[in-house]
This record gives structure tokens, C-alpha cells and sequence, in this order.
């Protein structure tokens, strides 16, 4: 295996076979990490007869690999840059691999905590490697917009797979198979990515700033941690505290990265014209995205009563246009279509489909589940152009950092859309639920239910139409607020993408204006991965 050199310079090239079947090997992986964040949710109940775990780490045993995921992927993407996306994306396979295997015979909570740890670290390397390989092997705009396009496909996907894909295994198998079956992808990354991938980096990083590791993990962690409770339980001052010192960490971060010599993330990336719109753009699609399966999903449990596994088998429905969406929106603007006009439309089709759920009622499946379908199809059509602009804006040097700000982005997006729609739904629930109904029915509508099955058939009856009734008024309320959110997101879009432009000579855009020559990422490739030649005086994106 030969080590990184400098590329010399010849114009961008299309990809072919070679880089393809790179990205099909990239996919299998990013699928599994995607679909680790659900995975669990039909194993706990054989997990917790079977180790019996505390409360408290049942909850680490859900929740440890996103915190650990969010908390880390921006040191990740800067640790690509520097030591290379390959070698990192291996090691971090071999880690999720191993962690894998660890976690599916675990004998003790504890041993599953550490294992689901060490997936959240292995996950936070594969995350924003994948992306900034692809930046790197697809030199031709319009390719590389198809690679990101697959990319969001996969990855959204790849969250409403992982509870089915959990309830197949844990009905066939035992709990410990939901993890066994990251072992063939892992293998089959190690084994190909040598071949198929190739090696690049940053060839002058500067020195690594330690100091910024553990500043990046107390602005996310406590931020993520606060808002996922607040959507959870309701307004409590312990998460509002714990989101208000994430903040305060999150400006010491921001320093930081703005008077060091070296820093983590480089105050100019967001200097770039299209990369502070974009990761900005992709926070709020994210923000939809969750904060419309926080609603969906109980939708069709609690309202209409389906099983889990019915539940999680119906939710695959709207996962089929994301299929047709994303490369349809690649298409179009690879024929000429301004970018901020498909962005603003994604967002225009996904606010449609919030007003859908905004009609719907206690009864109304179908009209729920199309509301969901456009949802995912107008945000992943936002998300796969947003993310390809935010990877051209940047120098290819650059691209695992920029790649880790918006997969960090996505997460406080994800967490924010929970917490504030979220808490529109529970403030309509609870100002609409009867007050004779007892006190534990004013929390939440699972409560309502449970208390429901223990009264009289006809109080029950009374008491479960009733919380069915304000759960969905609050849905209606929260899905006004998204459709509302969404349309200032298409007018933002158009206001900010109109005029960012994407050259084919992208791999020369700078970091440090026009005046700054650029220098080509040092890699190892063929031809066709060659940069395309700087200018000596380069126009700005």
C-alpha cells in the first residue's frame, strides 16, 4: 500500500467503476451506523430480562452511543484531515466491528454500556470519513452531487430500517444478532477499502489542539443531553441549567478556534459564502425530520393502537420516496436549476406535508402517513444539496472538518426539533386533557392509556378517547409550527443560495480568500482523482 502523495495537477475527470463500487462499499458501513441509533428499540425488553439493568442504565444503554457519536464527530473529521480519512475510516470500522462483537455477548450492563460507548466512537469516524472520501474521489460537480444525493439516502434511510431490522432479528434470534450483523459490513469494508478507497489528507494540518477536544465535547454533550430530556419530560430547570453551561462551553469552543494558531475548526470555513447557509439549512431539516417522527411514531402506536413491530413496519412506507427524491433533485441541478430554488422547493414540499398532519385527526392513517412520506421526501431533497454545497465551498483539505460540522449540526438540529416541537404538542395535550382525569393522564398519553386500562370500561373508554384526542391536537399545533418554520427556511434559502456558485475547479477554493493561493490535499489516487489546476488570482465562490 503506498503512502499519500501530492497529487499533481490536470482538470477534473468524470469517475467511473472504480469510484462507484467505492461509494457501494461506503454504504453498506454508513447504513449500519444510522441504523444503530433505533436498533435497540425492540431488543430492551429481552436485553433487560436477560442482564438485568438499573433504570438509570437502561437509559446509557439506549443513549450512550449518540452522546458519544454527537460529542466526538467533530475531533474525528479533524483527525481525518490530519492523519487521513482511509486510515481513520479503517480503524474505526475495526473499532465498531470489535465493539460490535463485545456488545452482542455482553454478560452485564456495564460491559453493554462500554461496548455501545466505543460504537459511538467508531461511529463518529465512519460519519464524516464517508462523506469527505466522496468529496475526494468525485472531482466533476454533478457526480459528486449524485454520490452526497445516495449519501442522505442511505443515511436517513437507514434510522427507519433499524428498528425493523431490530424486530426481525429479536423475533428469529436473540438480542445479541442486532449487533452481530454490523460483522459482515465491518469485513467487508476492511477488506475492500484498501483496495477501492483512496488516501488523502490535509499535507499541512499544523499542530493538533488537544485543548479543543474536550472544550468541542462540553459545548455538544450537555446541549444534546438537555434538549433530548426537555422533549422527554417537559421544562425542568436541570436541563435548561445543563443546555445553558453547553452554551457557555460552546463559546469558549468558538474562542478558542479564533485566537489559536491551529485550530480544531478554522473560524474561515464559515467565511466561505455557501457553508454557514448550508450547515444553517441543514440544522433545520434535521429539526423537521425529528420533530415529526416524535409525533408520527406515537401517532400510530398510542393513537391508533398498532403494535411496535406494526408501527415500525408502517413507517417504512414513507421511506420509499426518498429513493426517487434526492436523485431527482441531483438531476435537477445538474441540468442547470439553481441550487436555491430546489433547496427552497425541498423545504416548500416538506411544509406541505406538516399541513397534512396538521389536518389529520384520531383516525386518519393515511393522511399520516403521506404527511410523513413528503416530509422525508422535500427534507432529504434539502439535506443531499446542502451537504454537497457545504463540501464544495471548502478546500478538499477541509473536508472531513466540514463534513463533521454538519453531521454535528444535524444532531443539534435533531435534538432541538424534539424539544421545541415537542413541547407544543405536550402544552396543547395538556391544556386539553380533562382536569378530572388523573394527574399522571396530564403527563404524557402512554401515561393516560395505562391509567385508562385500569378503569372501568367506560371511563376507560372515556379517558383513552380523550388523551387520544388532545395527543393529536397537539400534534396539529406542533405541525403548524414546523410548516411555519419551514417556509422562513425556503425563503432563507433563496435569499442565501441564489448567487453561490460552485466551480468544477472546486478542489482550488480557499480558505483564506481570493488573494491566498491553494494548495492541493495530498493524496493518494489515480488519474482520475487528479485537482484541477489553480488560478493565480481565483474569483471567490
Amino acid at each position: 500500500m503506498t503512502s499519500p502523495t501530492s497529487t499533481t495537477t490536470s482538470p477534473a475527470t468524470l469517475a467511473g467503476r472504480r469510484e462507484w463500487a467505492a461509494v457501494g462499499v461506503l454504504m453498506l458501513p454508513l447504513l449500519l451506523v444510522s441504523m444503530d441509533v433505533s436498533v435497540l428499540y425492540f431488543a430492551i425488553p429481552q436485553i433487560s430480562a436477560d442482564l438485568e439493568p438499573s433504570g438509570s442504565q437502561q437509559l446509557w444503554i439506549f443513549d450512550m452511543y449518540a452522546f458519544v457519536l454527537a460529542g466526538l464527530l467533530m475531533t474525528m473529521g479533524a483527525l481525518g484531515d490530519r492523519f487521513g480519512r482511509r486510515r481513520l475510516l479503517l480503524l474505526g470500522a475495526a473499532a465498531f466491528g470489535a465493539a460490535s462483537l463485545v456488545a452482542a455477548y455482553a454478560d452485564s450492563a456495564e460491559t453493554l454500556i462500554a461496548a455501545r460507548a466505543v460504537l459511538g466512537i467508531g461511529g463518529a469516524t465512519l460519519m464524516p470519513s464517508t462523506m469527505a472520501i466522496i468529496r475526494t474521489m468525485f472531482t466533476d460537480p454533478a457526480q459528486r452531487t449524485k454520490a452526497i444525493a445516495l449519501w442522505s439516502g442511505v443515511m436517513t434511510a437507514g434510522i427507519a430500517l433499524g428498528s425493523v431490522m431490530s424486530g426481525f432479528l429479536v423475533e428469529h434470534f436473540w438480542w445479541g444478532s442486532v449487533f452481530l450483523v454490523n460483522l459482515p459490513a465491518m469485513a467487508l469494508l476492511l477488506v475492500l477499502g484498501p483496495v477501492l478507497l483512496p488516501e488523502s489528507r490535509n499535507p499541512e494540518p499544523g499542530r493538533f489542539d488537544l485543548l479543543s477536544v474536550p472544550l468541542s465535547m462540553a459545548a455538544v454533550l450537555p446541549v444534546i443531553y438537555g434538549l433530548k430530556e426537555i422533549s422527554a419530560e417537559g421544562w425542568n430547570v436541570r436541563y435548561v441549567v445543563s443546555v445553558t453551561v453547553g452554551l457557555l462551553f460552546a463559546t469558549l469552543f468558538v474562542h478558542r478556534q479564533r485566537t489559536v494558531e491551529s485550530p480544531m475548526i478554522p473560524a474561515a470555513l464559515f467565511r466561505s459564502r455557501g457553508f454557514s447557509p448550508a450547515v444553517s439549512l441543514n440544522l433545520l431539516s434535521m429539526f423537521a425530520v425529528m420533530g415529526s417522527a416524535y409525533f408520527t411514531t406515537q401517532y400510530l402506536q398510542s393513537v391508533l393502537g398498532k403494535s411496535s413491530m406494526e408501527a415500525a413496519l408502517w413507517s417504512l412506507l414513507p421511506s420509499v420516496l426518498i429513493g426517487v427524491a434526492a436523485p431527482t433533485a441531483a438531476v435537477l441541478v445538474a441540468r442547470g436549476v439553481n441550487r436555491a430554488y430546489v433547496v427552497s422547493a425541498g423545504f416548500v414540499i416538506a411544509a406541505c406535508g406538516f399541513a397534512m398532519l396538521a389536518v389529520s385527526g384520531t383516525d386518519s392513517m393515511w393522511l399520516v402517513l403521506g404527511g410523513a412520506a413528503v416530509i422525508a421526501s422535500g427534507l432529504v431533497i434539502v439535506m443531499s444539496q446542502v451537504m454537497d454545497l457545504a463540501l464544495s465551498t471548502v478546500p478538499v483539505e477541509k473536508a472531513g472538518t466540514a463534513s463533521s460540522v454538519l453531521e454535528t449540526g444535524s444532531e443539534f438540529g435533531g435534538a432541538l426539533g424534539m424539544a421545541l416541537l415537542g413541547s407544543i404538542g405536550t402544552a396543547v395535550y395538556r391544556d386539553e386533557i380533562p382536569d378530572s382525569a388523573p394527574a399522571v393522564a396530564h403527563e404524557t398519553l402512554g401515561g393516560a392509556l395505562a391509567v385508562a386500562q385500569q378503569l372501568p370500561d367506560r371511563a376507560g373508554d372515556a379517558l383513552a378517547t380523550a388523551a387520544r384526542e388532545a395527543f393529536t391536537s397537539g400534534m396539529q399545533a406542533a405541525a403548524i409550527a414546523g410548516a411555519v418554520i419551514l417556509l422562513a427556511a425556503a425563503a432563507l434559502a433563496a435569499a442565501t443560495l441564489r448567487e453561490v456558485r460552485v466551480r468544477e475547479d472546486d478542489h482550488t477554493k480557499l480558505l483564506g480568500g481570493p488573494d491566498t493561493p491553494a494548495r492541493p490535499a495530498t493524496t493518494n489516487l489515480p488519474a482520475t482523482y487528479q485537482p484541477a489546476p489553480a488560478p493565480s488570482s481565483p474569483s471567490g465562490v
